[in-house]
């Protein structure tokens, strides 16, 4: 049970751009340009200047990436 907490806690983390990019190692510009194109997550507003990504959603993203590659 406590791991199942755990997970979905972790889970619902907010993450700002540094970790998604070391997450999922792409240039700032390219993760924008992706944002703005659908292709990779839409931020969640934190405050006018201040945005986050779900964890979930960027390594679905990951798992997603991976299984298009071949590599799963």
């Amino acid at each position: 049970m406590r791991n199942e907490v755990t997970t979905q806690a972790t889970n619902r983390e907010l993450i700002r751009l540094p970790e998604v990019l070391a997450l999922f190692p792409v240039s700032r510009s390219l993760w924008y340009q992706g944002v703005r194109t659908g292709r990779y997550p839409e931020p969640v507003r934190l405050s006018a200047r201040r945005v986050a990504w779900r964890r979930e959603e960027v390594l679905a993203l990951i798992d997603a990436t991976e299984v298009s590659h071949g590599q799963a």
